[in-house]
């Protein structure tokens, strides 16, 4: 599933079509805003002990605070198609994964916060043969409604720094899980 595609689904559902449409029409200052943000880094593990790290899942390993509650599948598992929800910064947000394939190494997200944004998170990890691995992050977020716009801002600034806290948590969790 495309990033257009499922950004507009969310919309429909969001109920932000006709809200959108007349913005298209006022100020450019009015425009709901839209961002891309990267970043790689290097995982200190192989290809087949990282990649699965990025599924919602199993990222409850590694990443702190973040606990996904499963709406599809249940009990929870990492596959294509996953769907759920979480609470960060006091804001809820609905999740799909579009992309979960171990063959390219592709993982896919799209989420949604009500009235303040939509965003797309789409990773792709590769062996660096031997015993590490790369990753490379790109967020999208594209604001719901203008008042949304320095949230959206601000989110992506910290999306454009966020390569080494991934880093030093991915590689904390895999030093340690050696260490068992």
């Amino acid at each position: 599933m495309s990033y257009l595609h499922a950004c507009s689904l969310l919309a429909v559902f969001a109920g932000v079509v006709g809200a959108a449409t007349g913005h298209a029409q006022g100020k450019l200052a009015d425009v709901p805003v839209r961002t891309r943000e990267e970043f790689s880094f290097v995982a200190s593990g192989s290809y087949a002990e990282v990649f699965p790290l990025f599924g919602a899942h199993q990222e409850r390993v590694w990443a702190t605070g973040f606990d996904p509650q499963f709406i599809h599948p249940v009990p929870p598992r990492d596959e294509a198609g996953m769907v759920f929800t979480t609470i960060q910064d006091d804001l809820s947000r609905v999740w799909v994964n579009t992309a979960f394939d171990a063959s390219t190494g592709h993982v896919q997200y799209v989420y949604w916060i009500a009235d303040v944004m939509a965003a797309l998170i789409d990773i792709h990890i590769t062996t660096s043969g031997g015993p590490t691995t790369s990753v490379h992050v790109v967020y999208e977020r594209t604001a719901l409604r203008p008042e949304a716009n320095e949230r959206v801002r601000h989110m992506a600034h910290l999306d454009a720094n966020s390569g080494p806290h991934w880093a030093a948590m991915i590689n904390w969790y895999l030093a340690n899980a050696a260490a068992r």
